[in-house]
């Protein structure tokens, strides 16, 4: 069961969120469900995940105690990525999520994979780690196709590409205590991402990328472990 502080600690943010309008819930869910087995990953209720892929079909999403929890495979060549399709232009991802180590962090990527000018649909993200939250414009900074083909041919880059990648994130420093549930509200309207933890809000980032007009996946991206529960995907 789940420890009753933290569900009345959700059940607060949770009534501050909707008097604050998020609009229509298109998805949630409590993963209060058990797996059939567990060799490999078996998430359900519409999630997928990149385990088969980038981990060999290494095991990296398990659900127990009422609770999703992500850990990287030693076999692992890239961070974990946990998906869910969540289409929407203004919208809100609620969730709790506990970090269990200093070294642990949790991000929430938005992407649209019909987007061809940026590498694999990234748009833009928020990332929550014990001591600091970065928001960041992906699709016209770091993960614009010629960019990151550049940088990752290890070239020099062009004089417009440098301009390009100035000022697409903000790094908040916000100290989240690990091994604690903490609640998590990341909100997208027009160009604007927006992140709140524990009810209070940390800090907002402006940026193009952010209002591209189909946010379509939710990608809970994790590079080495962290915990999540009750996520809500609601559309402005």
């Amino acid at each position: 069961m789940k420890p009753i502080p933290s569900l009345l600690a959700f059940v607060v943010l949770t009534a501050a969120v909707s008097a604050e309008d998020l609009g229509q819930l298109l998805f949630q869910d409590d993963f209060a469900r058990s797996e059939s087995q567990e060799k490999t990953d078996e998430p359900g209720n519409g999630w997928g995940t990149n385990s088969k892929g980038r981990a060999k079909n290494n095991k990296q999403v398990d659900l127990r105690d009422g609770a999703m929890y992500i850990y990287l495979s030693p076999e692992a060549n890239h961070a974990v990525s946990v998906t869910h399709p969540a289409e929407f232009t203004n919208g809100s991802v609620s969730l709790r999520f506990m970090l269990e180590d200093a070294q642990d962090s949790q991000g929430l990527d938005f992407a649209d994979a019909d987007c061809k000018e940026v590498h694999a649909g990234h748009l833009f993200a928020a990332r929550v780690s014990p001591k600091q939250v970065t928001l960041q414009d992906l699709k016209t900074g770091s993960m614009r196709l010629d960019i990151r083909e550049a940088r990752q041919a290890k070239q020099k880059l062009t004089e417009e590409q440098k301009k390009a990648m100035e000022g697409k994130q903000k790094v908040i420093p916000q100290p989240t205590e690990i091994g604690k549930w903490h609640d998590l509200v990341v909100t997208v309207s027009g160009d604007e991402l927006s992140a709140s933890i524990d009810g209070k809000l940390v800090g907002s980032f402006s940026s193009p990328g952010i209002a591209h007009p189909t946010k379509k996946m939710l990608r809970l991206a994790v590079p080495r472990n962290a915990v999540v529960d009750d996520v809500k995907i609601w559309k402005k």
